[in-house]
């Protein structure tokens, strides 16, 4: 799920910042994501490793400068478009239940890391973004997948000349 994220929101959040501001941001977003995930239980014997707390940064940072974008979301293996603002509504929520849940190790999830990179995120990009992105969806969203007629996404293609395709069945 991680990589995922990163290919959907963190483009669109390098773009807002540059590459090299980008690149600190991350970086910062997973030093306060491990922060938080110490803080949360000094005592543990746990050790953390991963960038899931940098990626849940990049999540927070899309969620200040893209709210209204639509994002395709598999939901029950249908295919629905989202708007960012409720998709990573869920995530972060979702991330709070889990913490709740498992105040332990987690089970190999540092789910107070998601939930640090994720605020981070959010307070940090408001510094590093270019001074004319506009903040909580101020312009125009990012651009991307773009399905305006969803009862063709099931259609068989059809040839210029209106025949169907001899090889699709």
């Amino acid at each position: 799920g991680n990589m995922l994220y990163l290919w959907v929101f963190g483009d669109n959040i390098e773009d807002a910042m540059g590459h090299k501001r980008y690149a600190a941001f991350y970086l910062l977003g997973g030093i306060a994501a491990a922060a938080v995930h110490v803080l949360s239980d000094p005592a543990s014997q746990v050790p953390t490793i991963g960038a899931s707390g940098a990626i849940s940064a990049v999540l927070g940072g899309y969620l200040v400068l893209h709210p209204r974008a639509k994002v395709l979301t598999p939901v029950l293996w249908i295919p629905l478009m989202l708007p960012a603002w409720a998709l990573l509504g869920i995530w972060f929520g979702f991330q709070f239940v889990m913490a709740g849940m498992d105040p332990g190790a987690g089970g190999g999830v540092a789910w107070w890391a998601h939930i640090g990179g994720f605020a981070a995120g959010m307070a940090l990009v408001v510094p590093f973004r270019h001074k004319t992105i506009a903040l909580w969806g101020g312009h125009t969203p990012p651009g991307g997948l773009r399905m305006t007629d969803r009862a063709s996404w099931g259609r068989k293609r059809q040839r210029r000349d209106g025949n169907r395709n001899p090889w699709e069945r």
